[in-house]
């Protein structure tokens, strides 16, 4: 065979791969966030208020359980309470 044949192969290949990254970076970043923000619910004691990407591993989440909301920092190894308040109050 030829050697384009083989040049022609690898730049499919390449636009395949490229491809599936583009779509996925797209789903995880437009997509599932807004997934999670639907899980809030009205009914339920507990539920996600807003969720907002710091980089790749952390998150700012505000969470609502019962009457309080709190604001989580969330992933990179450790989960820390940011800061709870009242969810109509002040801190």
């Amino acid at each position: 065979m030829e050697l384009g044949v083989y040049i022609k192969a690898l730049v499919a290949l390449v636009f395949v791969v490229g491809l599936i990254g583009l779509v996925s970076y797209i789903l995880r970043r437009f997509v599932v966030d807004k997934e999670f923000i639907k899980l809030a619910s009205k009914d339920k004691r507990l539920s996600i208020i807003e969720m907002k990407p710091l980089d790749a591993k952390r998150r700012l989440v505000i969470v609502k359980k019962d009457n309080k909301e709190h604001l989580l920092l969330i992933g990179g190894g450790n989960d820390v309470v940011v800061e709870s308040s009242d969810a109509g109050g002040a801190v």
